[in-house]
């Protein structure tokens, strides 16, 4: 924490105490509790409070027009996108009632637009064209054990025949040849041909490798009696001759275990201007939990997720083309667990943080490093400290983005564990040897911390829980500014609601930061009530838009491409001490690899501000930014809307 932060926390603190202890002296526990609350609104309404902490305010949506927000994006239009599919509501999955939002934060006006599919938990990220690439979501809810009533469990299908392929379509039954029990296909399933092998030396035929596919199977009725517990190899009823010989089902254990959640392969874009979803073609690999990332070329990046039987996709990473809408596989394989922070390098490298959001072995894909994504090399990052509680940690790219330096912030165990971490930690991905450093340390160890980058190059930190989703009521409700210039902390005021689990934040044009969701495991510190979803949306108004004047931008070109300049107009050009240009938020799960403040060269004449976008694609993602200017007091501007090709 900074001097200048430290002297007001101490002055607000003695004049807070005193007037406590008066109001305690005099009028007894309810007036004190009363009294406290009602100092502590005038406190914070003051204008030099909110001049130097900020303030937090409640969007007032009538309750019709609220939901259970699980992802948001900040349209090129202003607006912002609420997703919230079936909400982690398994009777709105089961009714089919899948929710999407747009709000418009300026006139105060929400619209429900169609959802066509339930892209809860789906994976998102912004395209060059302004519209959003949404990819994956549910197939099917969790059943924890007790739950389950029919056995069911992954069925491996091979086929031998070299040919052609095989489809078998759902309903498909599978009987055992050993113990007689007959389990049934959820979906189809296209099992490919097998691949003949021959001698690298003598060119002779050595064997057929099988084709393969995985496919979730089920008992035809309830009981445990239908479990098996080694594995089997199992007839396919239906084929007769040279298929019945050539396609058979293997499977391990098939048992009343708990069920995870299923993907699903389906993806769309979201049109701003249309304000709908339009069906692109669909992932290769079914995924729910899965990172979006955008590439040197423009392609995005699939990762992780579990797929259409409730598995880790096997490290079967996949890119969409935006000019085809097309997706194909990366020829190599490589893991990672669900929703992992993967940015893209200035180099064309993808830095993976460690961060992630929930599930995938402890030994898996969890160590920081830097992929190589076209020859699928991994180079480790040494340093990183609590190493063991990356998990539900938030990753942030430090401004300005040419600075290439990331943050790592708090995190805890594997699963439900009850570790947080208070750590922060840095990494100079322009040193020789990169590697972690400690940053400085957060007051109580926080899972779920949400990060937005402000125009003024701060970060704001806020919210999280310091135990799983929540549980014993321990959420976090303290905020922070962190200035990457002097490296530390600036206490800022405490937000009004909660979060944790399922929620997020995003900057607006304006500079305000909107904050949304929550969900809550439980609702008491006893871990006795269920958790109700936060549906309430905050506003954090930093403490830059409350002095005297701020800076005007108007004027420009809407396009400007990379290595080139355009000229806008301001009243206040003589003061302009900043130039950035920032890209909008698509956030969920503590994941946000959109995010990214570019500092821009500018010059000033008169009340003209010429700015220069660099060159370096990879720094400069084709797509839509905010362009915001910030005075001499670091005060930014409105955002001005800017494309760059």
């Amino acid at each position: 924490m900074n001097d200048r932060a430290g002297r007001r926390r101490a002055r607000r603190l003695a004049i807070g105490t005193a007037v406590v202890l008066a109001l305690a002296g005099m009028n007894g526990p309810w007036l004190y509790r009363f009294g406290t609350e009602k100092y502590h609104q005038y406190q914070i309404n003051k204008p030099e409070y909110k001049a130097e902490n900020g303030k937090w305010e409640i969007v007032d949506f009538p309750e019709k027009y609220r939901q259970n927000t699980i992802h948001a994006a900040l349209l090129r239009t202003g607006k912002v996108l609420l997703v919230a599919g079936s909400g982690n509501n398994q009777d709105n999955f089961d009714a089919k009632k899948f929710d999407t939002r747009i709000w418009d934060p300026v006139k105060g006006t929400i619209k429900k637009v169609p959802t066509p599919k339930d892209l809860f938990c789906t994976g998102h990220t912004q395209l060059a064209n302004g519209n959003l690439l949404i990819a994956g979501g549910t197939k099917r809810y969790e059943k924890l054990k007790g739950d389950v009533t029919k056995a069911g469990g992954l069925m491996i299908v091979h086929n031998e025949n070299p040919d052609q392929p095989i489809t078998l379509p759902a309903g498909t039954k599978f009987t055992g040849k050993e113990n007689g029990k007959t389990f049934v296909s959820k979906d189809p399933v296209v099992v490919e041909r097998a691949t003949k092998v021959f001698d690298k030396k003598t060119g002779k035929f050595l064997r057929n490798d099988p084709g393969l596919g995985r496919i979730y199977v089920e008992a035809q009725k309830s009981g445990a009696k239908y479990q098996t517990g080694t594995q089997d190899n199992y007839r396919i009823q239906g084929l007769t001759g040279a298929d019945a010989r050539n396609t058979y089902g293997i499977a391990q254990k098939i048992a009343l275990d708990k069920k995870d959640f299923q993907g699903i392969r389906d993806a769309f874009e979201f049109d701003p201007v249309a304000e709908k979803y339009i069906k692109v073609d669909p992932m290769k690999e079914a995924r729910w939990y899965p990172t979006l990332t955008t590439l040197s070329d423009g392609k995005v990046l699939s990762v992780s997720g579990l797929d259409d039987i409730g598995q880790l996709v096997p490290g079967k990473n996949e890119v969409f083309d935006p000019k085809t809408k097309k997706w194909t596989y990366l020829p190599k394989v490589r893991q990672f667990p669900t929703y992992p922070a993967l940015f893209l390098m200035q180099n064309g490298k993808v830095f993976y943080s460690g961060s992630n959001a929930g599930y995938g072995p402890d030994n898996v894909g969890r160590v920081p490093g830097i992929w190589d994504v076209d020859t699928n090399k991994f180079t480790k990052i040494p340093g990183l400290s609590d190493a063991n509680e990356m998990e539900t940690s938030g990753t942030v790219l430090l401004p300005p983005a040419q600075d290439e330096k990331f943050m790592v912030i708090g995190g805890g165990g594997v699963g439900e564990s009850k570790l947080s971490s208070n750590r922060t930690r840095i990494v100079d991905m322009k040193a020789d040897s990169p590697k972690f450093v400690d940053g400085p340390t957060l007051e109580k160890g926080t899972r779920y911390p949400q990060a937005s980058i402000l125009p003024d190059d701060s970060v704001l930190v806020s919210g999280g829980s310091e135990d799983y989703r929540g549980r014993g009521d321990s959420n976090i409700l303290q905020a922070r500014l962190y200035h990457p210039d002097t490296n530390t902390f600036e206490s800022v005021a405490d937000p009004l609601v909660g979060r944790n689990y399922h929620s997020g934040s995003l900057l607006l044009p304006d500079g305000r930061v909107m904050f949304f969701g929550s969900d809550s495991l439980y609702g008491d510190k006893a871990n006795t009530k269920p958790g109700v979803f936060e549906q309430r949306i905050e506003i954090y108004t930093p403490p830059y838009l409350y002095r005297d004047s701020r800076p005007s931008l108007s004027g420009g070109p809407q396009t400007i491409a990379r290595g080139a300049s355009g000229t806008f107009t301001s009243p206040q050009a003589s003061v302009i001490k900043k130039v950035r240009l920032m890209r909008p938020s698509a956030s969920t799960h503590v994941t946000d690899v959109d995010q990214r403040s570019i500092e821009l060269k500018f010059t000033v004449s008169g009340d003209k501000v010429k700015v220069t976008v660099p060159e370096n694609k990879n720094l400069v993602q084709s797509g839509w930014y905010m362009l915001f200017v910030d005075d001499d007091q670091g005060t930014p501007s409105k955002a001005q809307w800017v494309r760059v090709p």
